[in-house]
């Protein structure tokens, strides 16, 4: 990935988390919840695809501007936000059939690192949804950083396509010998985060 298209890195705000790290190299970005969306795409009946995303959250990311591979990242969804633009597919997805939002409040991502691949970028980190969590692997890129109106900003793309059975999302049924929900469902990650405002 070019310089003007840096690659998605954030995490759990951790002074001294990289080593040799200064504060003049690791800047801390907060998500933009209004100008970010967190989604998500699943297979219906084999044939159509309903898209989804979560109203609530939030996150910030660690840049680290002289090893872009230590930096990392940091997202909590709350689970009861999921919103598929039909109330009682919603009210199914919150139940325990899916993703049981009484007890599972949250989703969380820890991205722990950033890897080069080719003239990209990949976050590794670990998902958690449930009880399960898995590392899991997104492509991204990153437009930015740029400076406005006094603060840095830059805009972060990615997807990543896990198995829902492998967090314990296990409801399905069978119409004539076809999946009502495909196992396999599409991450979609689209964020904008920006530096502190200076105190005044």
């Amino acid at each position: 990935m070019r310089l003007n298209r840096l690659p998605l890195t954030a995490a759990l705000l951790l002074p001294l988390l990289f080593a040799g790290a200064t504060a003049d190299t690791v800047q801390r970005f907060e998500i933009d919840r209004n100008h970010s969306r967190v989604g998500f795409a699943v297979r219906h009946m084999g044939v159509a695809t309903v898209r989804g995303e979560f109203r609530d959250f939030e996150g910030h990311l660690l840049l680290n501007t002289d090893d872009i591979t230590q930096s990392t990242v940091h997202v909590v969804v709350q689970t009861a936000t999921i919103d598929t633009g039909n109330e009682r597919r919603d009210n199914h997805l919150r139940s325990d059939d899916f993703f049981n939002a009484e007890r599972f409040p949250t989703i969380t991502f820890e991205g722990r690192r950033v890897e080069r691949a080719g003239d990209g970028h990949v976050l590794v980190g670990d998902l958690t949804i449930r009880d399960v969590t898995r590392e899991v692997r997104i492509p991204f890129e990153l437009s930015g950083p740029l400076e406005l109106d006094g603060r840095r900003r830059l805009g972060a793309e990615g997807q990543v396509r896990v198995n829902r059975k492998e967090f314990n999302l296990l409801w399905n049924n069978m119409v004539e010998g076809v999946s009502v929900v495909s196992d396999e469902v599409r991450l979609e990650l689209a964020i904008e985060a920006a530096t502190p405002r200076a105190q005044d």
